[in-house]
């Protein structure tokens, strides 16, 4: 490893690189939000650039991927002018043993949801920090609210057992706003049991439009460690 480089951040990019590297000429790709999907945007460019990789689209998931797409000089597309998304690539803010997923630390897991669902291949990017044995363990679970609906949704929220927090804004002050202009309350659970009973219950609330409970949509998980000071990629 090269001296003086963070191995964390060399980690981030050897899995976001592994990830582009699946990206085949002529893919619709959706593209993620975060830090190690960054990288796997800025590897899609490089392709692109190089001319090995050729007539892609992305389709991003937020603000911030729809600026580094253009940074690096991905061409965009949106959801109705496509019928099918071949591949997307996304983080994430812990993974089970079966896949599972919580998302939404960057508040755009409703978007991230509805292009990562709809892509064929999903590859989530993580490093071996955000392996759990269970869901809820180390990240609160993330769900995006009306905002009129706050109140009302964090008493049904209490009601499952879960202990809601609104975020509040990093040098902002208030409340985090989403790209669609909604608000996102954290949610603590002793204990995520059913992953898949949870991710419907709550989107059954009145006011919710979407929770961070990825279940059953990720196809391919690429970890990325650091063993003996180098930095590796392993799949699930």
């Amino acid at each position: 490893m090269t001296a003086g480089l963070d191995p964390v951040k060399v980690m981030k990019q050897e899995v976001g690189k592994a990830a582009a590297e699946r990206v085949k000429s002529g893919s619709i790709v959706g593209l993620g939000t975060g830090s190690t999907t960054a990288f796997a945007i800025q590897f899609l460019g490089e392709r692109l650039k190089s001319g090995e990789l050729m007539d892609i689209k992305g389709v991003p998931t937020s603000f911030q991927a729809s600026v580094l797409a253009k940074k690096y000089g991905i061409p965009l597309t949106t959801l109705d002018e496509i019928d099918k998304i071949d591949i997307a690539i996304d983080g994430a803010d812990e993974v089970d043993p079966q896949k599972n997923l919580i998302k939404g630390g960057g508040a755009a897991h409703t978007r991230e949801k509805i292009v990562d669902s709809l892509a064929d291949v999903f590859i989530v990017v993580v490093d071996s920090s955000k392996l759990v044995d269970r869901l809820g363990s180390t990240f609160p679970l993330p769900v995006e609210v009306l905002p009129l609906a706050v109140t009302p949704v964090m008493k049904a929220i209490e009601s499952l057992g879960g202990k809601p927090e609104l975020r509040m804004g990093v040098k902002k002050d208030g409340p985090v706003i989403t790209d669609q202009g909604n608000m996102v309350l954290d949610v603590t659970f002793d204990a995520i049991d059913n992953p898949a009973e949870l991710e419907k219950t709550l989107n059954n609330i009145p006011g919710v439009l979407e929770n961070g409970l990825f279940v059953g949509v990720a196809n391919i998980v690429l970890i990325g460690e650091i063993k003996d000071g180098q930095s590796i990629v392993r799949e699930m």
